[in-house]
């Protein structure tokens, strides 16, 4: 089977997604991609689906926080948009997903929004609401573990 030539070939764009998560949720790569296909698949229907084709190009989750890269085709960025807007959870826990950047090449994107996707995380103990508790701390934001689950907090709620 010869290859296509240049002018006929697919043209990619590759967006560059922040995932944060709770510290202890389970998320893994196909679960994400299973995700993605699901949303993209309701939102823009079967064919609207199939010309985003939307394909999960790197994925990494550490401590709740990440980064992945998700390719679509050139011509439909905004459908690729929308339908990652509309994953809200992946295998029952809860996920946040923002899109840093759109770039033409996974190393471009990659260097340019996705410098370090894992920030550092340190756990300590806290006062909150009373209580001595187990906290992650990353970027400012603090992660709570209460007995009834995770809770979001900030630095001044635990001081």
């Amino acid at each position: 089977m010869k290859h296509l030539p240049k002018h006929l070939q697919p043209r990619w764009r590759y967006l560059a997604v922040a995932i944060e998560t709770w510290p202890d949720a389970g998320v893994g790569r196909r679960a994400f991609q299973r995700e993605l296909w699901y949303a993209g698949q309701n939102l823009l229907g079967d064919p609207g689906s199939a010309d985003a084709d939307l394909r999960l190009m790197r994925f990494e989750l550490e401590d709740g926080s990440g980064g992945a890269i998700v390719r679509a085709r050139r011509g439909e960025v905004d459908a690729a948009r929308a339908a990652i807007a509309c994953v809200d959870e992946v295998d029952d826990h809860p996920v946040g997903l923002r899109i840093s950047g759109v770039s033409g090449s996974v190393a471009a994107c990659s260097e340019s929004y996705l410098g370090d996707p894992a920030p550092i995380s340190t756990q300590r103990e806290v006062a909150f609401d009373g209580a001595e508790l187990s906290a992650r701390r990353r970027n400012g934001a603090v992660d709570v573990d209460t007995p009834t689950g995770w809770v979001g907090a900030t630095v001044h709620d635990t001081e």
